[in-house]
């Protein structure tokens, strides 16, 4: 459910933990003078922005394999640099585990050490197909976020071509929200998501084809990018590229609808491979008045983790086959 490690900078996202690791290198190290970041995926499970009380056993080493998968394979393409550095343990400093309750061996598989960075505070969501709160927006607008689709599509058709769809990246326990294009420019700047939104849809267009090609359907997902860092001489941070790079996961069951090709219709939901079987459960107990979507979040039976477990386990073996 949660680590203990005697290191800096420790924080908790809803299924991650983070700290800060110590500079190890030297000259030219890929640590860059300012350390690196220890990303660990715990098996929480989260659904409508709120963690669930029950685990999903082995989910994050699951996640940790999919996400490290996909950003060596994005970095070899030239699609995109990463933060990703390295998913081995070796890197952590033995004081990490002085008196903590985690150990080594527990992190085996968890892992993921990336370059730190200045995180870009919007949500880089691209849509091939008409889902999720996409398909909300577009019975009430017409179209997504601002962009402007043609009459008629029904639920989860593919789009005629994949659009870029921020969102605010909330705190814990918020939720985020749709924005348009014009308000994530007044947020960062239109430069830089110019760049967020042509190097999404390039990673979406790349990763999508290959899981094409494996019998799945990206029907949509969700990037985070940052801009690297280094510790300046007193001390303080300063951005050392205005070239962001794709951080924390990407293209999992977690951040990403997956469904399968061979069971693809319009007009319907479709059988997926992501948390969709959560999510759905999920809505049973909201629309009998048992859940109203906000935290503490319902405890779910063992069917449910168990199919959720087996659907992650199925994308991770189609998806990162050669």
């Amino acid at each position: 459910m949660a680590t203990d490690l005697r290191l800096p900078g420790a924080r908790r996202g809803k299924v991650r933990d983070l700290y800060e690791l110590p500079p190890t290198g030297g000259e030219g190290s890929n640590e860059g003078s300012n350390g690196a970041l220890l990303i660990v995926a715990t098996d929480r499970l989260s659904a409508f922005d709120v963690v669930l009380p029950t685990l999903a056993p082995g989910k994050g080493r699951m996640l940790t394999s999919i996400a490290a998968w996909w950003l060596r394979w994005l970095e070899r393409r030239g699609v995109v640099s990463t933060h990703l550095r390295s998913t081995e343990t070796d890197a952590i400093p033995a004081s990490a585990f002085d008196g903590a309750e985690t150990t080594r061996a527990s992190l085996d598989g968890r892992v993921m050490i990336g370059r730190r960075c200045r995180v870009v505070p919007i949500e880089c969501v691209v849509r091939g197909y008409l889902e999720g709160s996409g398909w909300a927006d577009y019975q009430q607008t017409g179209g997504v976020c601002g962009v402007s689709l043609p009459a008629g599509l029904r639920r989860c058709e593919r789009l005629p071509t994949p659009i870029f769809t921020p969102a605010t990246k909330a705190e814990d326990g918020a939720h985020d929200e749709n924005i348009s294009f014009d308000e994530a420019v007044r947020g960062v700047g239109g430069p830089l998501m110019e760049q967020l939104r042509d190097q999404s849809l390039a990673i979406y267009r790349a990763a999508a084809a290959h899981a094409e090609a494996r019998g799945i359907i990206l029907a949509d997902t969700k990037f985070e990018f940052g801009l690297p860092i280094n510790a300046d001489a007193d001390g303080g941070e300063r951005a050392v590229t205005s070239e962001p790079m794709l951080i924390d996961e990407a293209l999992t069951p977690d951040s990403s609808r997956f469904w399968p090709m061979d069971a693809y219709e319009p007009g319907r939901t479709q059988p997926s491979f992501d948390k969709q079987y959560v999510r759905e459960h999920l809505e049973t107990l909201v629309d009998a008045g048992q859940w109203n979507k906000s935290a503490p979040g319902p405890a779910l039976p063992d069917a449910v983790i168990e199919g959720t477990l087996a659907r992650y386990r199925e994308a991770m073996e189609r998806l990162t086959a050669e």
